[in-house]
Formats: C-alpha cells, structure tokens, sequence
C-alpha cells in the first residue's frame, strides 16, 4: 500500500529534504505540497524545487488540498504547526509534527487535539536520538540526584532560532522523569553571573551556535572522579525526514491519540 503524504514547510531545507526523501522511498509518493501565502514558490513543481526532477506536484498555498492526503507531515514554526494541527483535526487528517519550539500551552494544546486525530509529535525524529532518550531516562534512573549532576549540552547552525533546541529539552525530560521529578522544578535552561552553588538535582543546559551544524547533543552525568557521557551527531537532515516518513506511514490508521517516536519505533 503506498501512502500519500501531504507536505508543509515544502521549500525550507527540511521541506525539500522530505519531498526527496518521500519521492525515493517505495512506501510513500508526494500528494500535495504547500507554502505560506505569497512565498515566490508557490506553483512550481515540487520535485524540481527539491531537485529529483518533475513530480507534478506544484506547490500551493490553499491548506484544503494537503488534507486529502493519507497523512501530513509538518515542519514550519510552532503557531503555524497549531493552525495546521488544527486543521488536520477538523479533517480528520494524521499528522506528524516536527517543529521545534513549542510551549508548554501549545504541547497541551497538541494533546487535546490528539484526542481526535492521530498526531506523531517529536522534537527529533532520527532514530538514535530517540534511542538516546530511552537509554537517559534510564541511566538517570539509576544514578542518584545526589551524587550524580546532569547537564545536556547542544550545537546547532548559526540560523537555529530557538534554544534550547527542541531535542535538548526532550533530553532533559527524558532524565527528569528517569528520576521521577517534574521537569520545571528541576530544569536550569541557563547560567549568568552569580548563579552560587550548583543545586543537587537540578539539570542544567549549555546551548551553542555556529557554522553549519545540523545538531549535536551530550548529556553528561558527572559524579565524584568519574563521568559518563552520552552523545548523538547528526551529519545529514536526512535522518530526520527518514524518521518522519516512516513516522508518516505508521500513523496511518492508528487510533486517535498523540504518539512519539518512541512509540514509532517500539522502543
């Protein structure tokens, strides 16, 4: 069965990786693809835009048509996601989102609109960062708050607009509810001056931009002579539209409800 995604975000760097991705991967094909209202992109063939020839698929900007699609995949900015979240709710449309950035209200507002329509919502869709989560959430759960500090540390491209990224925070998570803590009691996203003493528990954050990184993040579990660090590099963006895609194909026919990649990956 070949399932028909319906793209947003088409001529962003994520966007152009995704058609490529959906156009060479033998489960999935192209059905609809769009742009914001105005872009100079909008009516050229999407397949050319991206660079594997014509799919005769020409880039809209009329939301309508990507929600005849089997499934939709989103990566734009975070009040635009929930405008098109909420479309694809009024459709009846599965979505996966991999927008970063979104706030606590509108993570909550994904929620309740999950209880209409399948969504897949992940602040990283590559596979081994998903397993990364997995594997903090159980060191953490092994390493006492007490004798065991936690810091996440990222890299991103000097175009990134938000920081911490979307995945630090997933990271954070993951070690915050290892060792059963509410993450906003626990999270420290930076430091600047006189801070005083380290608090036990807490898990701090380190953000860097520069250059061209596509993402690197290390949490760290530093303890009395000895550390334990555990890192993911990513080298392509491809990673990330493999695991939407495959994220895409998945969702098709679930129940109503809103998954991870974790849950895609039966991890």
């Amino acid at each position: 069965m070949t399932t028909r995604i319906g793209l947003f975000g088409a001529g962003g760097r994520m966007g152009r990786m995704l058609i490529k991705t959906i156009s060479e991967d033998g489960r999935t094909e192209l059905a609809a693809a769009a742009e914001r209202a105005g872009s100079a992109l909008v009516g050229q063939d999407a397949g050319t835009l991206a660079g594997v020839g014509v799919l005769g698929v020409p880039i809209v900007d009329q939301d309508a048509s990507i929600f005849a699609s089997d499934a939709v995949i989103e990566f734009t900015l975070p009040e635009v996601t929930l405008a098109h979240a909420r479309a694809a709710s009024a459709a009846g449309t599965p979505i996966v989102i991999g927008t970063t950035g979104l706030n606590a209200e509108q993570e909550a507002e994904l929620a309740e609109l999950g209880r209409t329509i399948p969504i897949v919502y992940a602040p990283n869709m590559s596979a081994g960062v998903n397993l990364l989560l997995a594997l903090v959430e159980r060191v953490a759960a092994s390493l006492g708050p007490d004798a065991w500090d936690i810091e996440v540390v990222e890299m991103h491209h000097n175009r990134k607009i938000d920081a911490p990224s979307g995945t630090a925070i997933g990271l954070g998570r993951a070690a915050a509810t290892g060792r059963e803590r509410p993450f906003d009691e626990v999270a420290v996203l930076s430091r600047e001056g006189q801070t005083g003493a380290r608090r036990a528990g807490d898990i701090g954050f380190a953000t860097l931009r520069g250059g061209d990184v596509v993402g690197e993040h290390t949490v760290i579990f530093a303890g009395d002579a000895e550390r334990i660090e555990l890192t993911h590099k990513a080298g392509d963006r491809r990673i990330f539209a493999n695991g939407a895609v495959q994220a895409a194909c998945w969702i098709v026919g679930k129940p109503a409800g809103l998954y991870s990649m974790r849950d895609v990956l039966n991890l």
